[in-house]
Parts: C-alpha cells; structure tokens; sequence
C-alpha cells in the first residue's frame, strides 16, 4: 500500500508539507483546488503550481480528493453535457501531471453531514459528532447554520456556503430524483468519462455515502455491499472504482467492512481508514484510529488489506482534535490523530509483513 495525507494547500491548510514530510511512511498528498466550484475546469496552470510544490518535498500527487460533481449532474438536467465535458477536460490536465485516481462522491446536496464538530470524547480532546435526533427533529438550514458557524473562516468541501445558502432550492430540484434515477444519472456520467479515463490513465473512486443512510429525505445508493455491487455494474471496468471508507461505512454496524475489502479489492484504489463509535439510536462519534476505541474492527480491515496485497493508495481519514489544536485546524483534520493513525496503521501492516518472513 502507499501511504499518503490529505493537504488542504498552501495558504488553506495549517499543516505544512514540512509537517507531513516529518511523519514515517507519507508518500503522497492527497489534494485539490478547493477554491474551485463544481464544474469548473481546473486549469493547467494551477495544477502544476500544486506539482511543483509537492516536488519540493518529495511527494507525489497520484491522487485528488476530489473533483466535485455537480449537482445538475446528479439531479440529471439539460445542463449535465456540459458540465460532463468540463470535467472531462479537467480529467485530462490532470492525467499530464501524472495524477491516478479521482476521489469523487455522488452524495445530492451533502459530501458528509456532522451535526457537532467539536464534540467532547471524554478525554480532553474533540470530535466530529452525528446526532440523529437533530437531523430528524430540525431543518437542514438550521443544521447547515450551526455547522458553518463551527468551521469559520475554513473552507469545507461538501460545505460551500454559496451554494448552500438557498438549500430548500436545492432539495426542490431533487424532488424526483429517487435511488434508482440518482443510480442512472450516475451510469450516465461513467459512461461519459470511464473511457477517458482509460485512455489517459486515471481510476475513479467513488466514496460512499456519509453518513450510509438517507436524510432529510435525499436518496443514498454506495451505502452497503449490495448498492455497490449494483454501481460497480454500471460501467464495469476497472478503471470504476471505489475509494472504501472504513468511517461512512462503518457508522452502519451491520456493514462487513473486512467481507466488502475481500469482496471488491481488485475495485478499490483508494482507501480511507478511521474509526467511529456508534450508538442504538443512530449517533456516532469519531474516535482514534485504535481499534478499541470504536466499533470499526480496524485491525481486521488492515488484515484484509493485507491479505489481497493492496498495492493501491491510503490515508489515515478523520481524526480527534488534540491538545487545543481545533483553535487553528480545519475540523476533523487536525495533524496529531491522523499522524497517530498512520502509526498505528502501519504498525499493523509492519507486524503482518514479518509473520510472512
């Protein structure tokens, strides 16, 4: 596997590549151009500016995280060819820098919903924290209000206040789209660039959906096994894959996360690792990466990992905020946890190589 780190870039990420690059294992930023909207081309230029940057410190930029979809796409409009060629275009500049994978998401109106980013753990530290009882008991707006009044000045994919500041709007014109229609959009839109993307080199790989059921009425289809076999159909190449998120899926207990890395393998070509506690009526805290902490048998999903030979990219995903760190960091990706989590990561893998010898 090939360990790397999401940077949020220069000037948008307290963390520094001097930091990453002092952390054992880091191979490569994950990254984006996150002052961008959806369905803008990222421009040539500006993708090399994060090449070079990164070169400075030995890292590669194999994988982006993400370029957004937008929503016309996912609702389907008249407006979706377009906004499929733009990204095609930026498919194909980032192809010339040597760029992968594509971490995407097909989640309508929310890449993530948290209803608390900075809930005590019990120990000191802070956490993004679900409740399920605001979701169900208040508006979105009122969500989408405290949230952002949480993340401040820092930017948050999935949370862009200009285009959530009218969301009633936005759930209008998703008002027909159910399961099945948000699955045929989505084959619509593979169609379009799976053969760009063999042709240039680059796999997508879709994250699930967070948290892996619906709200506030939306519909979610890479929520379990069953829907990503389904997905995985749709276009059933290679180069459409999964980015396997140990957290989105695990918030559902009844998701076999080892059974699904066993399952899909050979489809996942980026992984994201963290762990969350989960409760009986819905609620769920994220937590250390250490196994014990939560209900994700991370241990077992490193095991699985390791069992297939994953040859492909990895990352810690969220982590706590430690040591007053949420004063300056962007929430959730704070640099002590995750660093924390790719040690203990890699202590596994490390331990499963030598029981080979």
């Amino acid at each position: 596997m090939k360990m790397t780190w999401r940077w949020y870039g220069e000037g948008n990420d307290s963390i520094t590549l001097n930091h990453i690059k002092q952390i054992p294992g880091v191979e490569g930023v994950v990254w984006a151009l996150h002052d961008l909207a959806a369905g803008e081309v990222w421009p040539l230029n500006r993708i090399q500016e994060v090449k070079k940057q990164a070169d400075q410190f030995k890292f590669n930029i194999d994988v982006v995280e993400s370029v957004n979809v937008h929503d016309d796409i996912k609702i389907g409009l008249d407006t979706r060819d377009q906004l499929i060629d733009n990204y095609i275009e930026t498919i194909r500049n980032l192809a010339t820098v040597g760029v992968k994978v594509i971490c995407y998401n097909f989640m309508p109106v929310f890449d993530w919903t948290r209803t608390d980013l900075y809930k005590p753990v019990g120990d000191g530290s802070n956490a993004l924290f679900f409740e399920n009882a605001v979701v169900s008991n208040q508006s979105a707006q009122s969500m989408i209000e405290k949230v952002l009044e949480g993340a401040g000045d820092k930017t948050m994919p999935g949370w862009e206040p200009e285009r959530l500041k009218d969301v009633e709007k936005l759930f209008e014109k998703y008002k027909d789209v159910d399961d099945e229609k948000l699955m045929e959009n989505c084959k619509y839109f593979l169609e379009r660039i799976i053969p760009v993307c063999k042709e240039v080199g680059i796999s997508m790989a879709i994250h699930p959906d967070d948290p892996p059921w619906p709200i506030f009425g939306i519909p979610r289809i890479i929520n379990n096994a069953e829907n990503i076999r389904k997905f995985l159909k749709l276009v059933d190449e290679k180069e459409n894959g999964l980015t396997l998120c140990t957290g989105s899926l695990g918030a559902n207990p009844s998701n076999d996360i080892p059974a699904m890395i066993r399952e899909f393998g050979d489809r996942i070509h980026f992984a994201h690792i963290r762990n969350v506690k989960t409760f009986d009526n819905g609620d769920f805290i994220e937590t250390s990466h250490r196994e014990q902490d939560g209900n994700v048998p991370v241990v077992e999903v490193v095991k699985a990992y390791h069992e297939i030979g994953f040859k492909g990219y990895i990352r810690p995903d969220h982590g706590r905020h430690l040591w007053g760190e949420e004063s300056n960091c962007r929430p959730g990706y704070g640099l002590y946890d995750r660093a924390l989590g790719i040690m203990y990561i890699l202590g596994v893998w490390d331990t499963l190589e030598k029981e080979m010898k």
